[in-house]
């Protein structure tokens, strides 16, 4: 797991931080050093106003400038270009890349599902990555075990993650190029749920599958799913919630502690990434760091 080590940094562990459940976040997404004057769109992706958008996926990759070259090829496909990118984090709106060292493993396992605007993106997306040497890990094609409309098209990127599009009719997706869904391969599914749903009020998530092997929990147009398929398990990925309001912030990490679950960094303000930014992270039963923030937009 990653373990946060004090509320003292340099610049050159400010990224960590945010993967560690650190006391500070940068500026609506644009960078992790406070100095920067943000002036980007993602800021409104990031006021903690979307309720129903994760606030973030971060990941560890063994070689950044390989991990850059394999998202930036597939979500260009779908819209989304970088909102910030530099030695040290490359990030679009809700999904980040950083790179690993010996204290902080690189992320595994783990299934990301973009949001593509039509079949035909789909099929651009597994294109862009075959036509660049990327590995196949599906077809595109209809997935009916999942939907009557489902289509994705599956590939690998540089540390075996499974990254696929996909498209669905659905009332109020979530903007193209988005994260849409997760699968996390867990140890315990009933463990793992036992703690979601202790978060799940103040972090905007219900139950959608409950399944001894499968539960999936919910928000607003996005979903993760804990999994135990027998395959390698999960490790190290940051997820964050959006919230309205401070207070939400501090029933969420009251209610993981009074539960028996991991504190990784207590309520508070850290304005050293912008000012407003209220923040409160525990572990999950995998190790895996969970934040609820509210940026006070």
């Amino acid at each position: 797991m990653f373990v946060y080590k004090g509320d003292g940094f340099t610049a050159r562990y400010t990224i960590r931080f945010r993967l560690e459940g650190a006391p500070t976040r940068p500026c609506c997404g644009s960078t992790w050093r406070p100095t920067r004057t943000c002036g980007c769109s993602i800021e409104h992706a990031r006021d903690g106003s979307l309720g129903g958008v994760f606030d973030h996926v971060a990941i560890a990759v063994a070689d950044l400038a390989a991990s850059e070259r394999f998202y930036r090829t597939v979500l260009s496909v779908l819209g989304a270009e970088p909102s910030h990118a530099d030695a040290e984090l490359v990030e679009w709106a809700d999904w980040d890349i950083m790179p690993t060292d010996g204290e902080h493993p690189v992320t595994r396992g783990l299934h990301v599902g973009f949001r593509a605007p039509s079949r035909e993106a789909v099929d651009a997306f597994w294109q862009a990555g075959i036509d660049a040497g990327y590995r196949d890990d599906g077809a595109p094609g209809s997935r009916t075990v999942y939907g009557p409309d489902y289509y994705g098209g599956f590939l690998l990127d540089p540390d075996g993650n499974s990254a696929e599009a996909v498209h669905t009719e659905r009332e109020d997706p979530v903007p193209d190029g988005r994260v849409d869904h997760l699968w996390i391969r867990v140890r315990d599914p009933a463990a793992s749920r036992r703690f979601y749903t202790t978060i799940a009020p103040h972090a905007g998530l219900r139950i959608g599958v409950d399944e001894p092997d499968h539960v999936q929990l919910v928000g607003e147009n996005f979903s993760f799913s804990l999994i135990d398929d027998e395959r390698p398990l999960t490790e190290h990925v940051h997820l964050a919630f959006p919230a309205q309001d401070d207070a939400t912030v501090r029933a969420f990490h009251a209610a993981a502690l009074a539960a028996g679950y991991e504190d990784h960094g207590g309520p508070g303000e850290r304005a050293v990434y912008h000012p407003g930014y209220y923040g409160a992270f525990v572990l999950d039963p995998d190790g895996h760091n969970v934040e609820v923030v509210n940026h006070n937009r």
